[in-house]
């Protein structure tokens, strides 16, 4: 069986497109083989910034023989039907099979498929892959059509098996597959032929040509940290960094660069951002966390040892970080005079048409900030502090300059304008977590501030009805929902989600004065211009709201109706109930397990609520937690069917002095003693407690089941077991709601 060897050979490939090409190029040509009838053993795709390349063996020498039945019309069908249906099947009509189907005689083709030889199939696959490769963004070049991410130079295609290797026939847009490649465009430039995947690696490496990204990768990393420790310094660790630059060249020569002194005073977020954005160069820190040099990767071996190509490197970055120099004195001087400049900025900063400027926002979120701290044990006075300038440096140049140092640099410049570390933290904090892998702030002013910032976005964007639809979520609003839950969870904080919102929507509203929603009347006292756009304005609705745009005109999207306070908690509940499903099924708790804990009241306290569903999946992880389960859904489908039958509730009245056998009175016993185990545990939100009360329900029900007839030809004994069982439903009820677990 052959194995099969192809590279695509260009100028090229950006970084950020090669590992998606690559899979690509797998998927691609392993389906489109399989789909033709070929088998193979492995497959294993391979990029660098000059090719792709694909290593399939064990692949089928040739497709198999198959044999296809086409059932066709009738007989004594018209003429043209049956020679119709002879076309498609490519059948001479002399050739169809009469048989009798049981209804009626019927035409049957035969169609035998001859195999095909494995270069036949892929050339024909290969030609249509690269034909019709999904490149995010793709180009022609000279007077050929063919498209590829930059200028495609040559195709190698082999088969190799025990009899040596064959160049697969192939043509695409003039360029003829065969056997040759090149290595490194500068080391080693020459082509040369290969024989087979392992003869083209080595061969490969020789031509300077590391072929497999991680190879490369880990050659950088290793490198970079070995000049580090040399230096007494230490890599700070950017994988997507490293991903990137090992993308960028097929030979890595590693080299290490010092910063000029007049730049060590910036902060190190500006260094290591600048540095990255810019040059794509790993920053090292020495032992106090300062970043004095830096390591950049060239993509060869120069004869001098690399001192010209740093020396051009230290160059331009000392140019670059002269302009984050400016940009940091600038905002030095803005923020030791009390951010004030700022603050007011944001009034010009648009957050949405509808929900105002940053500085509305802001106001709103220092509202909210205060009334959380008290829960999450911050000072409220901090809190607000803190949330009135945590936005503030995005007025500034360095934030205008690297968008992702938000909330950095504004923990420094509330540090140079004389606020305290609490307030200072909570401004670079606020925004976390960013993602489902970042740090979760623990400080109690920056809990209640991100809070705050992400409870107001989430409120405000479910008041004007603008939520995630399918896979489109513009605003980030899941990702505000997690960080929410995550936040909660992270310090145990008991907060009711609905306390929140309600709170969040009401400084929505009062953001809104009457100015706001009667301005369209005011401008230009025109009546008849804000008639045109809002037929149905009615001055007294509390939540019709008109809003002025920037150059002072009216449009369609400055007018809206906010919706309802309770209707936005409720909605809002069941989005973050949505996103606490995904959180915890990520920790390993059952859909069901969480089902049937939301049924419960205190659902909208998120903490109390996993503490509950973490207390439940332990317990049904138990075999009592297992068989109590079993025995609670046999007492309530009895009790429900028979509940239906009579037409009645068999909610009260279970009396001890009916119990006629051991096991029934046993019952009583244990579910009285479980009683009075599980409502103080509940109370003291002991949730494994009033697990472990339930759980010694399991031997008195099996016994009950067992030994006691439900359905008793007295009336008085059925009735009163019924009571009994519906005594065991509002036992196990009070824990959760196990109605709704499966199984």
């Amino acid at each position: 069986m052959p194995d099969l060897l192809i590279e695509l050979f260009s100028e090229e490939i950006p970084a950020r497109m090669q590992a998606r090409a690559a899979a690509d190029l797998k998927r691609l040509v392993t389906d489109g083989l399989v789909e033709a009838g070929l088998t193979y053993a492995s497959a294993g795709a391979f990029h660098t910034p000059r090719r792709l390349a694909l290593s399939v063996e064990g692949l089928s020498s040739e497709s198999p023989d198959t044999r296809e039945e086409r059932k066709g019309p009738k007989v004594g069908a018209p003429d043209k039907a049956i020679e119709g249906f002879c076309r498609g099947a490519g059948v001479d009509r002399t050739a169809l099979e009469v048989r009798d189907t049981g209804k009626a005689q019927v035409y049957f083709a035969v169609i035998a498929h001859k195999g095909r030889p494995a270069p036949d199939i892929v050339a024909e696959v290969l030609d249509h892959t690269v034909r019709h490769f999904p490149w995010p963004k793709s180009m022609r070049w000279g007077a050929g059509a063919l498209r590829w991410v930059r200028p495609l130079q040559s195709i190698l295609c082999l088969l190799t098996d025990e009899d040596g290797a064959q160049i697969v026939p192939l043509e695409i847009d003039g360029i003829n597959a065969g056997n040759t490649t090149r290595g490194h465009r500068f080391m080693a430039p020459d082509a040369f032929a290969v024989t087979s995947f392992e003869d083209y690696e080595a061969k490969l490496k020789q031509a300077k040509v590391l072929l497999r990204a991680e190879e490369r990768a880990d050659h950088i990393r290793q490198e970079a940290v070995n000049l580090a420790f040399a230096a007494g310094l230490e890599l700070v660790e950017d994988p997507g960094l490293l991903a990137e630059v090992a993308g960028l060249v097929e030979w890595p020569v590693v080299l290490m660069g010092e910063i000029d002194a007049d730049f060590l005073h910036l902060p190190p977020e500006v260094l290591q951002t600048s540095m990255k954005e810019h040059q794509k160069f790993f920053s090292l820190r020495d032992k106090t966390g300062q970043i004095t040099r830096f390591v950049t990767v060239a993509n060869i071996a120069a004869p001098d040892g690399g001192s010209t190509i740093l020396a051009g490197n230290q160059k331009v970055l000392a140019a670059r970080l002269a302009d984050a120099r400016f940009f940091w004195d600038n905002d030095l001087r803005v923020a030791r005079a009390g951010m004030q400049d700022w603050c007011d900025g944001l009034g010009a900063v648009t957050f949405h048409a509808k929900l105002g400027s940053q500085a509305e926002r802001v106001t709103r979120i220092a509202a909210l900030a205060r009334e959380i701290a008290p829960h999450v044990g911050a000072d409220p006075e901090q809190a607000q502090e803190a949330a009135r300038i945590a936005k503030a440096d995005l007025r500034s140049e360095m934030v205008g300059e690297f968008p992702e140092l938000q909330g950095v640099m504004g923990r420094y410049y509330a540090l140079e304008a004389g606020r305290s570390p609490e307030v200072a933290d909570a401004c670079r904090d606020h925004w976390k977590p960013m993602g489902q892998d970042d740090d979760v702030p623990s400080a109690p002013v920056s809990v209640a501030v991100a809070l705050a910032d992400k409870i107001d976005t989430l409120t405000g964007f479910w008041a004007i009805d603008e939520k995630p639809t399918g896979s489109k979520d513009p605003y980030a609003l899941r990702r505000a929902a997690l960080g929410v839950i995550r936040l909660l969870l992270a310090k145990q904080n008991k907060l009711s989600i609905q306390l929140l919102v309600a709170t969040a929507h009401g400084s929505l509203t009062e953001s809104f004065s009457r100015e706001d929603r009667l301005c369209g009347r005011a401008e230009n006292g025109n009546f008849k211009m804000l008639e045109n756009f809002l037929t149905d304005f009615d001055e007294t609705d509390p939540d019709y709201y008109v809003r002025i745009s920037k150059d002072g005109g009216l449009g369609e999207d400055n007018h809206f109706r906010l919706r309802n306070s309770a209707d936005v908690q409720e909605d809002l509940l069941a989005f973050f109930h949505d996103r606490l499903k995904v959180h915890l099924r990520g920790a390993g708790i059952r859909h069901d397990v969480i089902d049937a804990c939301l049924a419960m009241e205190g659902a909208d306290d998120l903490t109390l609520l996993v503490k509950r569903a973490e207390a439940l999946e332990t317990f049904l992880r138990t075999e009592d937690g297992e068989n109590l389960i079993q025995g609670f859904k046999r007492a309530n489908n009895i009790l429900t069917q028979a509940e239906d039958a009579d037409g009645v509730e068999y909610s009260f009245g279970a009396d001890i002095r009916f119990a006629e056998d051991a096991a029934e009175t046993a019952l009583f016993a244990a579910l009285d003693d479980a009683d009075t185990r599980i409502t103080p545990a509940m109370a003291a939100e002991d949730f494994a407690g009033a697990m472990a009360a339930m759980a010694g329900l399991r031997a008195p029900i099996d016994a009950f089941f067992e030994q006691v007839q439900i359905n008793a030809d007295s009336a008085v004994l059925r009735r009163n077991r019924l009571n009994l069982l519906s005594r065991i439903r509002t036992t196990c009820l009070a824990v959760a709601d196990l109605r709704r677990i499966e199984g």
